[in-house]
């Protein structure tokens, strides 16, 4: 008997809990309705079938219990009830599977009307690109995809010249017109989610998928990734902005085209020369750094990271939290370099330096430092502290240990990362968790030392 009461009891708790549960699906802000109905039906379905079975079972076990006097009767067949349970597991399938054919049916089914808008994925960030003027986006593919040009955008394609290039974690689309996702992935598989909008789809490298939908209320909702993509998978996260059209209109006019990106021509080391005497007085002649004057090396460091953080100290993404006095040293410096082709030329001259590996000051465990850096950041900054461009990883092997100390305790503390321009530093709060004091950090550093 106890044994019955505890299968109604589970029936009951289990209908409660479901209506009463803080779980329920976050408020819509698209068109697909019809997915959160496809959803509610194959709740009720299977609702019903959960309470049916294991009431039935509940009767079973009291009806049939045991009893000295009664014996079972052996009957292997009943077409009866076998066609019974058969006619009612189909209705109860083809309840929960006819509505999403229907939807499926208009999923694939992109509106004429419909902006395209290409999503990008790499680990672990998103980028974006938009049509221009023309309303055309230009073709592109990973074969093309250099420092430069991160996108891959055809150089020769003449409808990708005006496309809007967006590499910030922030994606604008404008309310109450369908879009046409077009998705692609530029290394492994990616899933691009956004909760509110009741879609999503695979990012399949190699190929094009895509996905449709019409946003219908304003305001900002997280991107996700919800395909397993690598070590960094729980931080490839962005932000979509629903904007009214003329804040959309407005917004998209602040962004640079393919050709403005492309525009700045390839330094010169002579010319750059002249421009580096401001840098020389802290980072030294030679760009070997200075302790004296909390200035790290870099000579040797790549150029594409040197005008990442050149541009994030001239837009306030590095340089300006309270706690970082030697960023806001560098700030008014990074201004002195007015234009994209100054700041090319300065780091041609860079790129014509001596590259001695810093002098060594941080010493700790170096199997412990080994283990944390081949478990973590190898990842993205290589095995042997090579760096990589394609995951936005600096150089570190042969730089300057004390300025890599200082900033992974900036990350640790969100000195560093959580300006809301800066997508690649919030990744490396998250990653830096895994060093839970500073003698794990003295001995990452120390083991980086080590490397070629």
């Amino acid at each position: 008997m106890a044994f019955v009461v505890s299968i109604i009891f589970l029936i009951v708790i289990s209908i409660i809990f479901h209506f009463w549960s803080p779980w329920w699906l976050t408020e819509i802000a698209s068109n697909w309705q019809a997915i959160d109905n496809t959803i509610l039906i194959t709740f009720w379905v299977t609702g019903f079938v959960f309470v049916a079975v294991n009431a039935f079972l509940a009767y079973a076990v009291y009806k049939y219990r045991y009893d000295k006097n009664r014996r079972a009767n052996y009957e292997p067949e009943n077409k009866k009830l076998e066609i019974w349970l058969t006619g009612f597991t189909a209705i109860g399938v083809a309840a929960m599977l006819t509505p999403g054919l229907f939807v499926w049916a208009s999923f694939v089914s992109v509106p004429e009307d419909a902006v395209e808008v290409e999503v990008v994925g790499q680990q672990w960030q998103w980028s974006y690109r938009y049509p221009g003027a023309d309303g055309v986006l230009g073709t592109a593919g990973t074969e093309h995809v250099t420092p430069d040009n991160p996108l891959g955008v055809n150089p020769d394609d003449p409808f990708g010249q005006d496309d809007i290039i967006v590499e910030t974690k922030e994606m604008h689309l404008p309310v109450n017109q369908p879009v046409h996702l077009l998705l692609r992935s530029k290394d492994v598989l990616h899933d691009y989610t956004v909760a509110q909008f009741r879609v999503k789809m695979d990012m399949v490298p190699g190929t094009v998928t895509y996905m449709w939908l019409e946003p219908t209320r304003v305001g900002r909702y997280d991107i996700l990734c919800e395909e397993h993509c690598g070590l960094g998978h729980f931080v490839m996260r962005g932000t979509v902005v629903v904007d009214e059209q003329e804040d959309f209109d407005a917004w998209i006019a602040t962004q640079e085209t393919f050709a403005q990106t492309q525009s700045a021509g390839a330094g010169n080391a002579q010319a750059g020369q002249a421009n580096y005497a401001v840098c020389s007085a802290c980072h030294g002649a030679n760009g070997e750094g200075n302790l004296a004057l909390n200035a790290p090396k870099i000579a040797g460091q790549e150029g594409w990271y040197i005008r990442q953080q050149i541009a994030y100290y001239k837009n306030g993404a590095r340089g300006s939290h309270p706690d970082d006095t030697y960023g806001a040293q560098m700030a008014p410096m990074a201004a002195t370099l007015a234009t994209d082709q100054i700041i090319n030329n300065v780091i041609a001259y860079i790129d014509t330096l001596p590259d001695v590996p810093a002098e060594e000051t941080v010493t700790g465990n170096l199997g412990v430092g080994e283990d944390l850096y081949q478990g973590k950041c190898s990842v993205c900054h290589g095995k042997q502290g090579e760096g990589s461009w394609g995951t936005h990883a600096p150089r570190l092997a042969g730089m300057t240990d004390w300025y890599l100390k200082r900033q992974l305790q900036y990350f640790k503390d969100g000195v560093r990362g959580m300006h809301p321009e800066d997508q690649l530093g919030y990744q490396m709060t998250h990653m830096v968790s895994a060093l839970k004091d500073e003698q794990a950090i003295d001995d990452v550093v120390a083991y980086i030392n080590t490397l070629q």
